[in-house]
C-alpha cells in the first residue's frame, strides 16, 4: 500500500516528464521491518526494499536512500531534475556523511 508520493519533474529536451516517487507502508517481517519504495524514472522503475529494526527506522532509512539516489543520479548532475524549482532540492533527507550534496531548501534539513 502506497503511503507517500512525491512527483519530481525531469526536463527531457524541452518536455517535462513526471518522475513519481512512491513509498510503501513498512511491513513487519518478524526479525526486522521493511520499507519498500520506487522511483519511476522515464526509462525504468527503480524499486528497493530497505530494512530497519522498527517501522520508523525502516521508513527513515528509505527516505535517506531516496535522497541519496536522487542526488547521485545523472538527472540531478545534469541539472534536469527538479521538485518545486530548479536547484531547490527534492525534500528528502540525506545521511550525515553526504549532507554536503544538499542544495536549495534541502540544506536546512
Amino acid at each position: 500500500m502506497v503511503i507517500l508520493q512525491r512527483v519530481l519533474k525531469l526536463d527531457a529536451g524541452g518536455r517535462e516528464l513526471d518522475v513519481p516517487i512512491r513509498i510503501y507502508l513498512p511491513v513487519d517481517n518478524g526479525d526486522h521491518w521493511q520499507c519498500e519504495y520506487e522511483i519511476a524514472w522515464p526509462d525504468a522503475v527503480r524499486r528497493r526494499k530497505i530494512r530497519g529494526v522498527d517501522s520508523l527506522q525502516a521508513l527513515w532509512l528509505a527516505l535517506q536512500t531516496i535522497g541519496s539516489e536522487l542526488y547521485h543520479s545523472e538527472a540531478h548532475k545534469s541539472g534536469k531534475l527538479k521538485w518545486e524549482r530548479p536547484g531547490g532540492g527534492y525534500g528528502f533527507p540525506l545521511h550525515r556523511q553526504i549532507r554536503d550534496l544538499h542544495e536549495g531548501d534541502d540544506t536546512s534539513m
